[in-house]
């Protein structure tokens, strides 16, 4: 499922160690936004990862699971990539 995480991280340190956790789930298409292509397994482990590094007091992260008829209609103005929802088979 391609889903859109949003964040705003007070500390630096946070912030970049949060920035190098996700790459390992998307793509980075602009600063404090990844775009994944992630399974619900994959989602569980962002949340865990949330609840236990972040500070819910000052730091915010949103995640948007985005349905397969929605991500085509997405728009993109001036540079960037499109994700596109892969399907997966298993040999």
């Amino acid at each position: 499922m391609i889903t859109l995480i949003t964040y705003d991280i007070t500390s630096p340190k946070r912030l970049r160690r949060t920035n190098k956790f996700l790459k390992e789930f998307g793509i980075n298409t602009q600063k404090s936004v990844f775009e994944c292509d992630i399974d619900n397994n994959g989602l569980k482990t962002i949340r865990r990862y949330c609840k236990k590094f972040l500070d819910i007091n000052t730091d915010s992260v949103r995640i948007y699971k985005i349905c397969s008829g929605c991500i085509n209609k997405v728009l993109i103005s001036g540079q960037g990539i499109k994700i596109i929802n892969h399907i997966y088979q298993v040999i």
